[in-house]
């Protein structure tokens, strides 16, 4: 088994995480940020365990859940309550993030249903991968979603990332079907997701779906070089160089085309 086949193994594990006590669960960290990941300054959790394995993946040491902290969701909230007048002043809120948030569905839910309780703004940065697992109650007390769509092509998708573009492309269509204010977030990766057709295939059922305010056009980069190392593993994408100021601009001007606002 080669080093692509073992990792989508392990992934494939991460589907059926050990049961774990009610009201915890299991996470690499947290981190302010601005900008990046929702509105404002943004208290950021990263949880563990991802069923996708991004050949472009910034974050590996959240790939495994055993890698991670188990912690309880009050645990979480006293932590976030350090912050919280400053990410009120600064318009930010909580982003739920990973790995991908909804492997851990029941934790997800109810940090995200007590920090809605206490009048903060909610995010949850997703793949979509597992958005089956996201339940009606969890979305409701989700402000915001941060949609992940690696690819346009199924075949492109399925190379870059080892999984399925289907149920990404089913749980942005439920979002629109709610009404949940969506933004898309798309890397652009030369080589591997800058393809013509591919990008205006996502413009086109990005443009038919009525809720997703703005496509994130993220420029691939190569800062989790030195991570990869120290977790013993090779970076897959170290070779490539990220993309050109007239790659961005072409692809952004194909979601325009498309009526699609793309930053």
């Amino acid at each position: 088994m080669n080093t692509r086949e073992t990792v989508l193994s392990e992934a494939a594990g991460e589907l059926r995480p050990p049961p774990h006590p009610e009201g915890t669960g299991v996470i690499s960290s947290w981190d302010l940020s601005v900008g990046v990941d929702g509105p404002g300054t943004r208290f950021v959790v990263f949880t563990c365990g991802c069923p996708l394995r991004c050949l472009y993946c910034q974050n590996p040491e959240t790939w495994r859940m055993r890698d991670g902290r188990r912690v309880t969701v009050d645990e979480v909230m006293t932590e976030i309550g350090r912050y919280r007048r400053f990410i009120a002043v600064a318009g930010g809120g909580v982003t739920v993030s990973g790995g991908e948030p909804l492997l851990q569905p029941r934790f997800t839910g109810e940090l995200l249903r007590r920090c809605r309780e206490a009048g903060l703004h909610t995010a949850l940065d997703t793949s979509g991968a597992l958005g089956d697992r996201a339940t009606d109650a969890l979305l409701g007390d989700t402000d915001l979603v941060l949609l992940d769509v690696k690819s346009g092509d199924r075949e492109a998708y399925r190379e870059l990332t080892g999984g399925d573009l289907e149920p990404t492309l089913r749980f942005a269509r439920r979002l629109a079907d709610l009404g949940t204010r969506t933004w898309i977030r798309f890397v652009l990766v030369p080589g591997l997701t800058d393809a013509p057709e591919h990008v205006d295939a996502l413009a086109r059922f990005v443009a038919g779906l009525g809720n997703v305010e703005h496509v994130d056009v993220l420029p691939f980069h190569r800062m989790a070089t030195d991570k990869y190392r120290r977790l013993g593993l090779t970076f897959p994408l170290a070779g490539v160089k990220p993309p050109g100021a007239d790659l961005l601009a072409r692809v952004r001007a194909q979601f325009a085309v498309r009526g699609v606002t793309a930053l």
